[in-house]
């Protein structure tokens, strides 16, 4: 394996988040009853005509204005022909050339790493092939025509291994989910990815014989399927055989790759303008327009939350994750809550009652609202960091502010000393061995004091109070 380099270039397919679709009025969704939304256009009728989805190509531009392209000013739409039964048309609407496509020449970086990215372009996606129990075989045209942007990295690829294929995916996942163009549920076909695998021996410049892995739909599939296909063709290299270019399946069970067919060239789709489709044609005016709404990425979020805000790294990078998560965190900034206090919640017991429940923050009944409360009770001294923890989960069950709670329950925190010493007296004068104990030179004898304090008074003192009086107490 040290002999041979591995290249990885990836394709991914991202289904726009648009109502309709990329060229009809047919609406966009997943799921449903077979064939029902569809229409003479999107089944490729006769004597139809296309008209294009200007949010799809919106959405399609600001996407390669936050991967760094440069914009083809004039850009069209080809066909791309082939004969798939879940292909109506027998042809797709696709975008074909160095720099035709929306966006070329741009990039992503991972980690200290750039990828470079060779083209974002847009087209439109194909039906569903169902096979079914009887042996027979039907077609969903339902997702036929929805609108599809690839993003395609660049030629010589610069992924050399499945750890990078994998964070390539995630990191550009992200983005797509800050942008608000794809919902990125990969479970459910929304974003698919095709690594191109291929190796060379160590100290060639000449490229291996690539295999393409189909519409993975996970970030485990691309790690695992790329690292298979990897060990797969340097053993068949290291027996003297040839690796053939292939389009390959993947078998999440087996963990295995399987044959779907030979490969085709680029000239068996003869390509050629779409006659039915004018050229798009942008001015310097509207590009820039698109860039100045653009959001802040997932890294600047990053870098801002450790230099503004004093996160650590691991902190700022996993509220980055989830755009739910950064709305949430964002929001009880603004309603006065402290980040490090804040993000300690999100990142500790309200994740564990998250996950708990398997539900998502933005599903659960507490609010960024909650949380400012409850940190405030809190560091106002009204409750215990103990009691918070409790409070935490009446909150997430009943949706009541940690206040209101508080008040309900009569749970607020003892600050007052003089109650505190009468609690120590009685737990001193129950306890004489152990106050005994502690004059022998057994000084662990007072963390255990401690606890029956805070235990008599079911948590509601102060600690700190009680370490310090039961301490004066001994002395």
């Amino acid at each position: 394996m040290a002999s041979y380099i591995p290249s990885i270039g990836m394709e991914v397919h991202a289904e726009l988040a648009t109502r309709s679709k990329m060229f009809c009025r047919c609406e966009v969704a997943f799921g449903g009853e077979p064939n029902t939304r569809t229409c003479p256009i999107c089944l490729g009728l006769p004597g139809t005509l296309p008209v294009p989805n200007r949010r799809a190509i919106e959405m399609v531009i600001r996407t390669a204005l936050a991967l760094n392209c440069k914009i083809a000013m004039r850009s069209v739409f080809h066909r791309k022909n082939y004969f798939y039964p879940d292909l109506p048309k027998g042809y797709q609407v696709t975008q074909y050339g160095e720099t035709n496509p929306l966006g070329y020449q741009g990039y992503l970086d991972i980690g200290t790493k750039r990828i470079r990215i060779r083209r974002v372009h847009l087209e439109e996606d194909t039906g569903k092939l169902m096979h079914l129990g009887t042996g027979e075989s039907g077609v969903d045209y339902n997702r036929a025509g929805t609108p599809l942007m690839e993003i395609v990295t660049d030629y010589p690829p610069d992924i050399e291994n499945e750890e990078e294929a994998k964070e390539y995916l995630v990191q550009l996942r992200q983005i797509l989910l800050y942008l608000g163009v794809c919902d990125g549920k990969m479970e459910e076909g929304s974003l698919r990815c095709e690594p191109n695998v291929s190796v060379r021996l160590a100290g060639s410049d000449e490229l291996g014989t690539k295999t393409e892995l189909k519409n993975l739909n996970s970030f485990r599939s691309v790690q695992m399927g790329s690292a298979y296909e990897i060990k797969r063709q340097v053993a068949i290299l290291e027996e003297g055989g040839k690796v053939q270019q292939e389009t390959r399946g993947w078998n999440e069970q087996q963990e295995a790759s399987y044959l779907m067919r030979v490969k085709e060239e680029e000239n068996d789709y003869r390509y050629f303008p779409d006659p039915d489709l004018i050229p798009m044609c942008f001015d310097e005016a509207y590009i820039e327009s698109l860039r100045a709404g653009l959001p802040e990425l997932p890294l600047a979020k990053q870098r801002r939350y450790r230099e503004q805000l004093g996160l650590g790294e691991y902190e700022a990078g996993w509220i980055t994750t989830d755009v739910e998560w950064v709305a949430f965190f964002e929001e009880a900034l603004a309603g006065g809550g402290e980040a490090k206090a804040i993000t300690n919640w999100m990142t500790s017991d309200l994740s564990k009652l998250l996950n708990g429940a398997g539900i998502s923050v933005g599903q659960s009944k507490v609010s960024p609202g909650h949380l400012v409360d409850l940190v405030r009770l809190q560091e106002n001294g009204t409750i215990s960091g103990k009691m918070a923890k409790a409070l935490l989960g009446d909150v997430f069950n009943t949706g009541k502010m940690p206040s209101e709670l508080v008040e309900e329950q009569g749970a607020s925190q003892i600050n007052d000393e003089a109650t505190i010493r009468v609690v120590v007296a009685e737990v001193l004068g129950e306890n004489e061995e152990t106050v005994a104990k502690f004059k022998g030179g057994n000084l662990g004898s007072r963390g255990f004091l401690v606890g029956l304090v805070l235990k008599k008074t079911q948590g509601r003192a102060n600690p700190q109070l009680v370490q310090k009086i039961v301490g004066e107490a001994l002395e």
